[in-house]
């Protein structure tokens, strides 16, 4: 099916695609890129560029990136430039790039960073001697990657470091997904980040797109007249799903073709 929308899909489509003001909200690792084994070297497929350009262009359209990356890394991985018309919400909605107005993040409490610091201080110490694990320094907190571990060390490695968060951190919140575990003292999720974009775009209707565990909170929360896309196969809140990012890459730009040609 990659790169073909089946009638099915166009039904479950044509929705959101009539819809006044659509905000088009989209996890970017495994939705839009391939996983990478070096995260940093993420890139969109150019089958997802341009059907995302097609998007911003399209009338009472809105295109947003919803990840768990930090806002930093997010814009280095989406190539996000300071003309950029995307808008992006990172850390899983706990801070925000406006186009024309810039970064937007909540405030922290005092004493957060240096909790933070301690503690992925103690996972990178726990860790050290497991081959192929890496702890990621993140805004909020940190990340335990284990792609390249062998599943015994994956194991050890996350034993490990659930015990040190439940011992210094209890109230910090864990999040699972393909070959990571996140711990962050923000409680943000990507449900919260699609509340407060459907507030700041006053859209009408929302598609969500995503691939991994952490993307449900987002799905579930999704209302009546949106619509939620899963890459990969069930179990999933979402409503429909596609194989691969090809497949949703295409689904985009049928939506983007109808939201067109609908307003000429």
């Amino acid at each position: 099916m990659s790169g073909v929308v089946p009638a099915d899909a166009r039904l479950a489509i044509a929705g959101v695609a009539a819809s006044d003001r659509l905000l088009v909200a989209l996890d970017f690792d495994g939705t839009l890129s391939p996983l990478e084994d070096e995260p940093m070297e993420a890139r969109m497929l150019p089958a997802a560029r341009a059907a995302l350009d097609a998007l911003v262009v399209a009338p009472e359209t809105v295109v947003a990136l919803v990840s768990g990356r930090s806002l930093s890394d997010l814009r280095i991985i989406a190539e996000h430039g300071d003309d950029s018309p995307l808008v992006l919400a990172g850390s899983h909605g706990a801070e925000f790039w406006i186009p024309g107005e810039g970064v937007a993040s909540h405030e922290d409490e005092p004493g957060d960073a240096k909790l933070r610091d301690v503690l992925r201080a103690h996972a990178e110490a726990a860790t050290a001697q497991l081959a192929g694990v890496w702890i990621e320094p993140k805004r909020f907190g940190f990340g335990v990657h284990t792609r390249k571990a062998s599943a015994a060390d994956a194991a050890e490695a996350n034993n490990a470091v659930d015990a040190i968060v439940l011992d210094e951190a209890p109230h910090w919140r864990r999040r699972t997904g393909h070959n990571i575990v996140e711990y962050a003292f923000r409680h943000e999720g990507k449900d919260s980040a699609i509340a407060e974009l459907r507030a700041r775009t006053d859209a009408s209707a929302v598609l969500f797109a995503g691939d991994d565990v952490t993307d449900e909170d987002a799905l579930e929360s999704l209302g009546a007249g949106d619509l939620g896309v899963h890459v990969g196969s069930p179990p999933t809140a979402a409503s429909l799903c596609v194989p691969d990012i090809a497949a949703l890459a295409a689904l985009l730009a049928v939506i983007a073709g109808e939201r067109s040609a609908g307003r000429e």
